[in-house]
């Protein structure tokens, strides 16, 4: 099936969950859409997100995508119910797959999860583990200087390690063995993240999860595209902003072609 899987987040983000699309769907057509003119999400109110959230949704099914994936924590966390009402075809979403993998992973039932303010307050995260397993506790932490941080390109700074040693403190001292890095941004930072969490606690990775979890959709739906001829990659976005190619190429991990700018 030749259609696309089509991804959207509040920005830039995202860009981590194409990549690891990327790597393990390698054959798979991609549209992104990333709202880089009203980003952050993560100050905004429920209505107001629920409406960005409509907005993309329509423009993606337009293309005809066969699957929707919701790589914004945030979006996920407040309007997740929005955008499957609206759509015929499957929704995937980066808060369900984490939380899957930190069920399968944890073995004390000890779980932390960190994120921006609007994911963390919205206590998605929790619901979503409990729904497999009520017995696991659930330490939340929301660590709103990452998201700067690593668009700044810090991302083995000092700054950065004293911010996540301040941040992480609040969920290491309750024995967790897994943590949820609950943004998309976050991956970019697990190898700081590791260093300051030790060893001992297994990293779930909202990016990798959610490819397995799409790779698991397609072949239980017989979805998967047959690759007679290279995928196409697409990206859409509502601004150009400063910075914009280098912050989306780290992000990525190659170079960002086929960019097109979507005015409302």
């Amino acid at each position: 099936m030749d259609n696309a899987i089509g991804v959207f987040d509040s920005g830039v983000g995202g860009l981590t969950v194409v990549r690891a699309l990327m790597e393990r769907l390698p054959f798979e057509n991609i549209i992104y859409f990333g709202d880089t003119a009203r980003v952050p999400y993560g100050v905004k109110s429920t209505e107001t997100i629920a409406h960005y959230a409509r907005e993309i949704t329509e423009f993606l099914l337009n293309h005809q995508v066969k699957l929707l994936i919701v790589a914004c924590n945030t979006m996920a966390a407040v309007a997740h119910q929005v955008i499957t009402d609206l759509s015929p075809v499957p929704v995937l979403d980066v808060i369900s797959a984490g939380a899957e993998s930190a069920v399968a992973r944890t073995r004390v039932k000890h779980v932390g999860v960190i994120g921006t303010p609007a994911t963390i307050n919205s206590n998605a995260y929790a619901r979503a583990i409990h729904h497999h397993d009520s017995d696991i506790r659930v330490f939340s932490q929301s660590c709103p200087l990452f998201v700067p941080l690593v668009e700044e390109g810090w991302l083995d700074h000092e700054v950065t390690r004293l911010t996540a040693r301040e941040y992480l403190k609040t969920v290491l001292c309750q024995d967790i063995d897994t943590l949820v890095l609950g943004c998309t941004h976050y991956p970019l930072l697990k190898p700081l993240i590791q260093s300051v969490a030790g060893e001992s606690i297994s990293l779930v990775d909202s990016a990798g999860a959610m490819a397995e979890a799409t790779s698991s959709t397609l072949q239980r739906m017989k979805m998967k595209r047959v690759h007679e001829t290279p995928p196409v990659y697409t990206y859409y976005v509502t601004d150009v902003p400063l910075r914009f190619q280098s912050i989306g190429e780290r992000f990525l991990g190659r170079a960002l072609a086929n960019v097109r700018v979507v005015k409302w």
